[in-house]
């Protein structure tokens, strides 16, 4: 829980945008209804003016009974309590009978108007005392809704594919279903959550040794901040790790890796800048067999996926380590920028085609309000998620959730 409140802290961009978008979404329907509702409002209003006329309808039926005298029909009830007073001992029963009657039409009209508050009052009760949701605004699940919560999670980088499979998924079965925001959450998050569970595993660890763990990615994503943590995490878990400094291009990535393997207590590898990074991993594996070690972790050279020269040096890592292990390597993880958005669909593709990536590591979801890239990930690709990153420090990289990140994305508070 320690980390999903983190997770859910930092998503906050993410989580803010989508719950600021889906109360906008259920307001705007509440407004629409309302504006709606107040024509037929006021149309009501005449029916009750028309009761009066009704009455003395229902009045000239009760004065047959008194029929020594006709004039009730132009007279109001209180002459006929006069005549029976004049005519005596003729009629003493008919006054008790039309009196019955009278109090019978009066109530009746009283009677009438009393369900109309009634049905309001306990949704005035409600809330007033804030009990159940009776007070939460709802609207009621149509297609505009529907195009509305599309637009909406494309805006969040879910990608339009993934947008309008999510939204159909939560329709199914609910079209015409009034529903607060709350419960829009709960029906995002769900499917959301479906859609990462099958992708949702930690990196796999073999028997082999070294197992080789290949670390690619693009420029700024995070790989040699993401080899630091994961060998830290690993020597914490009693394995015996080695880390091949293979971004021979840029020297603060070297020095960054030494900080994070003196602070973990693991060996770094380095060779001269400038040399060539296939024979550094090279020299890594023998030394690595000699050591006994249980995973050797290889960091590359960031390159944008549209380099067709940086592309193949890194074929070339991988053909030049298969000499030494022609099932190396293990584990090729792919390291993501949370913040490129769409474009990490067209960074997988072209690294998956050169380095067969067998995994994923997402970076910087704490920077970007477009959290929603992953689920598109896992929707087109299919590929294990292992963990995800939220900060800079040791513990802001953790093993993938699919009902915390779901949660944290949607801004659901978990029970």
């Amino acid at each position: 829980m320690a980390f999903f409140s983190k997770l859910k802290d930092r998503l906050f961009k993410s989580s803010n945008k989508l719950e600021e978008g889906l109360d906008a979404i259920v307001e705007e329907g509440v407004a629409d209804a309302a504006s709606q509702q107040t024509a037929p409002e006021k149309m009501p209003e005449v029916p009750p003016s028309a009761p009066p006329t009704e009455v003395p309808a229902e009045q000239p039926v009760e004065a047959p009974k008194a029929l020594p005298v006709e004039m009730p029909s132009e007279a109001s009830p209180e002459i006929p309590a006069e005549p029976p007073a004049e005519i005596g001992p003729e009629a003493p029963e008919q006054p008790t009978r039309t009196a019955e009657p009278m109090a019978k039409p009066v109530m009746k009209p009283l009677a009438a108007p009393t369900p109309d508050p009634v049905p309001a009052a306990p949704g005035i009760l409600g809330r007033l005392m804030g009990r159940g949701k009776a007070d939460e605004p709802r609207r009621a699940l149509d297609d505009d809704m529907l195009e509305q919560l599309e637009d909406l999670l494309v805006g969040a980088d879910m990608g339009v594919d993934t947008a309008l499979r999510v939204t159909a998924n939560m329709a199914e079965g609910r079209l015409g279903k009034r529903l607060s925001t709350r419960e829009i959450k709960e029906l995002l998050a769900a499917e959301v959550a479906r859609i990462m569970e099958p992708v949702a595993r930690p990196m796999p660890i073999y028997a082999k040794r070294p197992q080789v763990v290949l670390v690619v990615g693009v420029n700024g994503s995070g790989k040699t901040t993401t080899i630091g943590k994961l060998a830290s995490q690993f020597k914490a878990a009693g394995k015996k790790v080695v880390i091949a400094a293979g971004d021979t291009f840029r020297a603060a990535a070297v020095e960054q890796l030494q900080v994070w393997g003196d602070r973990a207590g693991v060996p770094v590898l380095t060779a001269p800048e400038g040399s060539d990074p296939a024979s550094l991993a090279f020299d890594a594996m023998t030394r690595a067999q000699e050591e006994g070690a249980d995973l050797l972790m290889i960091d590359t050279a960031g390159r944008l996926q549209n380099r067709a020269d940086l592309m193949e040096e890194l074929a070339k890592i991988v053909r030049v380590i298969q000499k030494k292990d022609p099932s190396a390597p293990h584990n090729t993880l792919l390291v993501l920028d949370a913040t490129t958005g769409q474009n990490a669909l067209n960074q997988v593709d072209t690294f998956q085609k050169l380095a067969d990536v067998s995994g994923l590591v997402m970076t910087k979801l704490d920077g970007t309000a477009k959290g929603g890239v992953l689920v598109a990930l896992a929707d087109r690709f299919g590929l294990p998620i292992h963990a995800i990153g939220v900060g800079e420090q040791i513990d802001d990289l953790a093993p993938f959730d699919p009902e915390d990140f779901a949660a944290a994305l949607t801004g659901l508070e978990k029970s």
